[in-house]
């Protein structure tokens, strides 16, 4: 059974840095691109970060670029997504998810907030 499990969300200040995690099972992580994706209660949900599978090649939503970096631990299966230089744009739930056989698959999120 596939599980996404997304932790490292909180309350930092404008300026601040988070590290999210996702942790995987119940598939061969290695073997597919994880992504982050944003989502403010009532809007869309927004893709942030791509990290491919096999070479590491990283993908970042202008919004992020040069402040967000995406990185993969295939020995742990495991997904990370450091913060830095955080707005209060940035507020919303994260969620970690891969795409595989026609689905997408979902984390339940973890919230972060940035506020003074």
């Amino acid at each position: 059974q596939v599980q996404l499990v997304e932790s490292g969300g909180g309350l930092v200040r404008p300026g601040g840095s988070l590290r999210l995690s996702c942790a995987a099972s119940g598939f061969t992580f290695s073997n597919f691109a994880m992504n982050w994706f944003k989502q403010i209660p009532g809007e869309e949900r927004e893709w942030v970060a791509t990290i491919s599978s096999v070479d590491g090649n990283t993908a970042y939503a202008d919004s992020v670029k040069g402040r967000f970096i995406i990185s993969r631990d295939n020995a742990n299966s495991r997904v990370d997504l450091q913060m830095n230089r955080l707005k209060p744009e940035d507020t919303a739930v994260y969620f970690c998810n891969f795409y595989r056989s026609g689905r997408q698959h979902w984390g339940k999120g973890t919230l972060v907030t940035v506020s003074s």
